[in-house]
């Protein structure tokens, strides 16, 4: 069973140019202003309303271990972006339990 490519961005951009009636130009200077607002946002957490939030998360400091060797190591502290799916998108894509 083969399973279907994701959209490229062509095909984003073709699609919401038909579906808003604008030109392709027009949709993809949309969409590239919506990833950067995303991009200069996110420090404070950005959220698309139906889609999720993009945020901003520290980590704390953690030890590890070394695959190969087995030795315990630090793993430094950091932070990192997360995208958390909204509960209407995970109702509309996954079935409901039964």
């Amino acid at each position: 069973m083969a399973q279907a490519k994701p959209m490229t961005k062509a095909q984003i951009i073709e699609h919401l140019s038909t579906k808003t009636g604008t030109t392709k130009k027009l949709a993809a200077q949309f969409l590239q202003e919506l990833v950067s607002l995303s991009y200069k946002e996110a420090k404070k957490s950005f959220t698309l309303p139906g889609l999720g939030k993009l945020e901003m998360v520290s980590r704390k400091k953690r030890t590890g271990r070394n695959p190969m060797t087995g030795e315990t190591i630090t793993i430094p502290a950091k932070k990192v972006l997360k995208f958390k799916v909204a509960k209407a998108a995970k109702d509309a894509i996954l079935p409901a339990k039964k």
